[in-house]
Protein backbone atom coordinates (compact mmCIF):
# COMPACT_ATOMS: atom_id res chain seq x y z
CA UNK A 1 0.00 0.00 0.00
CA UNK A 2 1.31 3.36 -0.78
CA UNK A 3 2.35 5.38 2.90
CA UNK A 4 0.36 8.58 1.35
CA UNK A 5 -2.58 6.82 0.84
CA UNK A 6 -5.64 8.84 2.87
CA UNK A 7 -6.87 5.47 3.75
CA UNK A 8 -3.88 4.55 5.78
CA UNK A 9 -2.35 8.02 6.43
CA UNK A 10 -4.15 10.55 9.49
CA UNK A 11 -2.25 13.47 8.27
CA UNK A 12 -4.80 14.19 5.05
CA UNK A 13 -7.29 13.81 7.85
CA UNK A 14 -6.68 16.89 9.50
CA UNK A 15 -9.46 19.65 7.99
CA UNK A 16 -11.87 16.27 8.44
CA UNK A 17 -11.00 16.38 12.12
CA UNK A 18 -11.46 20.13 12.85
CA UNK A 19 -14.33 20.60 11.42
CA UNK A 20 -16.05 17.54 13.12
CA UNK A 21 -14.33 18.62 16.26
CA UNK A 22 -16.06 22.01 16.15
CA UNK A 23 -19.35 21.05 14.68
CA UNK A 24 -19.59 18.25 17.55
CA UNK A 25 -19.03 20.80 20.63
CA UNK A 26 -21.30 23.01 19.41
CA UNK A 27 -23.98 20.54 18.88
CA UNK A 28 -23.68 19.09 22.15
CA UNK A 29 -23.42 22.47 23.80
CA UNK A 30 -27.03 23.06 22.10
CA UNK A 31 -27.56 19.79 24.34
CA UNK A 32 -27.07 21.10 27.15
CA UNK A 33 -29.29 23.93 26.66
CA UNK A 34 -32.09 21.35 25.62
CA UNK A 35 -31.58 19.72 28.52
CA UNK A 36 -31.64 22.37 31.31
CA UNK A 37 -34.76 23.87 29.38
CA UNK A 38 -36.53 20.58 30.36
CA UNK A 39 -34.39 19.00 33.39
CA UNK A 40 -37.56 18.45 35.50
CA UNK A 41 -39.21 16.47 32.48
CA UNK A 42 -35.99 14.33 31.83
CA UNK A 43 -34.96 13.57 35.42
CA UNK A 44 -38.45 12.47 36.37
CA UNK A 45 -38.19 9.31 33.73
CA UNK A 46 -34.35 7.26 34.05
CA UNK A 47 -35.36 6.33 30.34
CA UNK A 48 -35.38 9.84 29.14
CA UNK A 49 -32.20 10.70 31.60
CA UNK A 50 -30.56 7.99 29.66
CA UNK A 51 -31.26 8.77 26.44
CA UNK A 52 -29.54 12.56 27.53
CA UNK A 53 -26.80 10.36 28.55
CA UNK A 54 -26.79 8.93 24.84
CA UNK A 55 -26.43 12.33 22.99
CA UNK A 56 -23.99 13.57 25.00
CA UNK A 57 -21.93 10.17 24.16
CA UNK A 58 -22.71 10.48 20.77
CA UNK A 59 -22.22 13.72 20.38
CA UNK A 60 -18.32 13.60 22.34
CA UNK A 61 -17.94 10.95 20.31
CA UNK A 62 -17.03 12.76 16.73
CA UNK A 63 -14.85 14.76 19.40
CA UNK A 64 -12.64 12.76 20.74
CA UNK A 65 -12.13 10.78 17.32
CA UNK A 66 -11.15 14.26 16.18
CA UNK A 67 -8.72 14.91 18.76
CA UNK A 68 -6.75 11.34 18.29
CA UNK A 69 -6.60 12.21 14.55
CA UNK A 70 -5.64 15.59 15.07
CA UNK A 71 -2.47 14.82 17.16
CA UNK A 72 0.34 15.29 15.00
CA UNK A 73 3.20 13.12 13.89
CA UNK A 74 1.68 10.10 15.82
CA UNK A 75 2.56 6.60 14.89
CA UNK A 76 -0.19 4.34 13.64
CA UNK A 77 -0.17 2.05 16.32
CA UNK A 78 -0.73 4.88 18.95
CA UNK A 79 -3.68 6.05 16.90
CA UNK A 80 -4.90 2.41 16.06
CA UNK A 81 -4.96 2.10 20.23
CA UNK A 82 -6.60 5.60 20.51
CA UNK A 83 -9.04 4.43 18.14
CA UNK A 84 -9.78 1.15 20.08
CA UNK A 85 -9.82 3.22 23.49
CA UNK A 86 -12.53 5.47 22.31
CA UNK A 87 -15.39 2.67 21.22
CA UNK A 88 -14.05 0.68 24.60
CA UNK A 89 -15.32 3.73 26.52
CA UNK A 90 -18.13 4.19 24.77
CA UNK A 91 -19.62 1.48 24.18
CA UNK A 92 -20.88 0.54 27.52
CA UNK A 93 -23.51 3.49 27.97
CA UNK A 94 -24.27 3.31 24.37
CA UNK A 95 -24.86 -0.64 24.71
CA UNK A 96 -27.28 -0.05 28.08
CA UNK A 97 -29.79 2.26 26.06
CA UNK A 98 -29.92 0.05 23.24
CA UNK A 99 -30.84 -3.07 25.50
CA UNK A 100 -34.10 -4.41 24.46
CA UNK A 101 -35.88 -3.47 27.89
CA UNK A 102 -34.61 0.21 27.99
CA UNK A 103 -37.27 0.88 25.03
CA UNK A 104 -39.53 3.15 26.23
CA UNK A 105 -43.01 1.42 25.29
CA UNK A 106 -44.81 4.29 23.33
CA UNK A 107 -41.44 4.24 21.40
CA UNK A 108 -42.21 2.38 18.22
CA UNK A 109 -39.79 -0.53 17.57
CA UNK A 110 -37.95 0.78 13.85
CA UNK A 111 -37.85 4.26 15.21
CA UNK A 112 -35.77 2.65 18.64
CA UNK A 113 -34.07 0.42 16.07
CA UNK A 114 -32.99 3.17 13.89
CA UNK A 115 -32.48 6.31 16.73
CA UNK A 116 -30.87 3.81 19.29
CA UNK A 117 -29.66 0.04 18.05
CA UNK A 118 -28.22 1.01 14.86
CA UNK A 119 -25.87 3.86 15.42
CA UNK A 120 -24.89 2.14 18.62
CA UNK A 121 -23.16 -0.60 16.22
CA UNK A 122 -22.29 2.17 13.95
CA UNK A 123 -20.09 4.22 16.28
CA UNK A 124 -18.91 1.25 18.20
CA UNK A 125 -17.71 -1.20 15.64
CA UNK A 126 -16.65 1.62 12.75
CA UNK A 127 -13.56 3.36 15.08
CA UNK A 128 -12.43 -0.92 15.68
CA UNK A 129 -12.34 -1.12 12.22
CA UNK A 130 -11.00 1.61 11.34
CA UNK A 131 -8.26 0.98 14.13
CA UNK A 132 -7.14 -2.74 12.97
CA UNK A 133 -7.43 -1.15 9.10
CA UNK A 134 -4.77 1.37 9.86
CA UNK A 135 -2.40 -1.70 11.45
CA UNK A 136 -3.24 -4.25 8.39
CA UNK A 137 -3.63 -1.70 5.60
CA UNK A 138 -7.08 -2.70 4.62
CA UNK A 139 -10.65 -2.66 5.24
CA UNK A 140 -10.39 0.79 4.17
CA UNK A 141 -8.55 1.88 7.23
CA UNK A 142 -9.55 5.36 8.29
CA UNK A 143 -12.54 5.83 6.41
CA UNK A 144 -14.65 4.09 8.28
CA UNK A 145 -14.17 7.17 10.88
CA UNK A 146 -16.81 9.54 8.72
CA UNK A 147 -19.46 6.67 8.87
CA UNK A 148 -18.96 6.49 13.16
CA UNK A 149 -19.16 10.11 12.97
CA UNK A 150 -21.99 10.83 10.67
CA UNK A 151 -23.94 8.17 13.15
CA UNK A 152 -23.42 9.67 16.28
CA UNK A 153 -24.25 13.23 14.89
CA UNK A 154 -27.21 11.77 13.31
CA UNK A 155 -28.49 9.90 16.25
CA UNK A 156 -27.02 12.89 18.78
CA UNK A 157 -29.21 15.38 17.15
CA UNK A 158 -32.39 12.85 17.10
CA UNK A 159 -32.09 12.55 20.57
CA UNK A 160 -31.78 16.46 21.43
CA UNK A 161 -35.13 17.07 19.29
CA UNK A 162 -36.80 14.04 21.43
CA UNK A 163 -34.90 15.83 24.78
CA UNK A 164 -36.21 19.48 23.82
CA UNK A 165 -39.51 19.03 22.02
CA UNK A 166 -41.14 15.64 21.85
CA UNK A 167 -40.86 14.42 25.95
CA UNK A 168 -43.42 18.03 26.00
CA UNK A 169 -46.32 15.96 23.72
Amino acid sequence: MDPVDPAYDSAPWSDFAAGMAGAAAALAGLLFVAVSINIRTILADPRITRRGAQALVLLALPVFISLALLVPGQPDVALALELLAISVGTAPSLVRVARPGSRAAEQPVISWVLATVLPTAIVVLAPVLAAVGLLTTSLGGLYWLPAAVAAALLAGLVNAWVLLVEILR
